[in-house]
């Protein structure tokens, strides 16, 4: 087995890994890269984007933009797996703003036509032997592949963390699904960010209710997709008796989850509290009975930075606490990924309370172990070299460049 990475040595984002056997290849993610990431331009790869596509299939780890935005690039000859409920959340997504940015339609066709794997079950594509594993991302329904073929294993990390509320049961499933791994290429998002993850998500919930508790007009501005955030904040609402509006899209993505085969069965993705969410629809005025609640109970609303959110918070209870719950790169000026919309609806006065989608470099240190790997390669990193540093003393480290490959001996 050959393994390529195309691009990803050396930014977080972006990442295309190939695996190739036997005249058959097996790529992973086709992302679009993040802002301030030095552009690489159009990527020209063989099997991927030109030449003989008819012995290559493309696997999406998740559904955020630097692991799934540069599909619409791909051709249908090439078939693209991915996990149903990310797909579905996915599709909602890109539906949602697809008549403001027509090239989503285009997103949409090849979402549509996706083919589907089931988290534990193994498939086979040419040589390859896939089994999808389950991890905890800030992506919904997210994926790490075991890789086999021609004699080897490769674990493939994908974005996954070891803080969020259903990383409990991460070891258990590497050690049933995976076992021992001869190669690992792994993510390292945060090597250079030591307190990244230094909350977990069940902490900053704890965080949340207790603010709740002491202020009564909640507006939090978070991912729409992030749908671990959404629910830990409808249940820290819930616990403080605050009522807890959405729009139909942002619950639209909620219901995704719930109704996924697997954690839709837990009561933490389903609204089993005393409240249920309330819908807002912005074609319809506020009724009485709803600002009498709003007024009574007080609220956790859930925001974007659109003209309908920021009309609707003037609108209702004010003395509002306003929270941002996603990277604060977004509000700082001179950042790549700048958005003055959010920054102006959030204004001065707001708490910052987030915690990471990745790992922290403790636990990844961890699944190495557990994995046993005879080499580790780094991609999704903005610094191979302390990845290296850090992780060199205790495992072979394979630094390569975009576009170099790594041949097994």
């Amino acid at each position: 087995m050959t393994i390529t990475i195309h691009r990803g040595t050396d930014q977080i984002g972006g990442c295309v890994t190939e695996y190739a056997q036997d005249g058959w290849r097996l790529f992973v993610d086709y992302g679009e890269q993040l802002p301030g990431a030095k552009k690489s331009g159009p990527l020209e790869v063989e099997g991927l984007t030109k030449g003989d596509l008819s012995k290559s299939a493309l696997l999406i780890t998740h559904y955020h933009g630097d692991h799934i935005g540069c599909i619409s690039e791909v051709s249908d000859a090439v078939p693209i797996y991915m996990g149903k409920t990310a797909r579905e959340i996915q599709l909602t997504a890109s539906k949602h703003v697809e008549y403001a940015v027509p090239e989503k339609r285009l997103e949409v066709e090849k979402l549509e036509k996706m083919k589907l794997f089931t988290p534990g079950e193994p498939f086979s594509f040419g040589p390859f032997r896939i089994m999808p594993i389950s991890m905890d991302h800030s992506a919904f329904d997210a994926y790490a592949f075991k890789i086999e073929a021609g004699g080897t294993k490769v674990f493939h990390t994908g974005d996954f963390r070891a803080h969020g509320f259903r990383s409990g049961k991460m070891e258990k499933l590497l050690t049933l699904y995976i076992g021992e791994a001869d190669y690992v290429v792994s993510e390292g998002t945060n090597v250079s960010r030591p307190a990244a993850t230094s909350v977990t998500e069940r902490d900053l919930q704890c965080q949340f209710i207790k603010c709740f508790r002491e202020h009564k007009y909640n507006v939090v501005y978070p991912s729409s997709t992030n749908i671990d955030r959404l629910f830990s904040l409808y249940h820290a609402a819930d616990k403080t008796n605050r009522l807890f509006i959405v729009d139909y899209y942002q619950k639209n993505i909620m219901d995704l989850a719930s109704q996924d085969p697997v954690w839709g069965r837990s009561e933490f993705y389903n609204f089993s509290g005393k409240h249920k969410p309330l819908v807002l629809s912005w074609n319809q005025s506020i009724s009485p009975k709803f600002s009498a609640a709003m007024e009574r109970l007080g609220y956790v609303l859930i925001a974007r930075a659109n003209p309908n959110f920021n009309e609707f918070i003037v609108r209702i209870p004010r003395e509002k606490t306003k929270y941002l719950s996603m990277w604060e790169g977004y509000i700082k000026k001179g950042s790549e990924a700048y958005s003055e919309a959010l920054a102006e609806a959030l204004g001065e006065d707001y708490l910052f309370m987030h915690t990471s989608g990745h790992c922290d470099m403790d636990r990844l240190g961890k699944v190495f172990e557990l994995l046993n790997p005879k080499a580790v390669i780094p991609i999704h990193t903005d610094n191979p070299e302390v990845f290296a540093t850090t992780f060199g003393n205790r495992w072979q480290i394979i630094r390569l460049c975009d576009g170099e490959s790594f041949c097994p001996a």
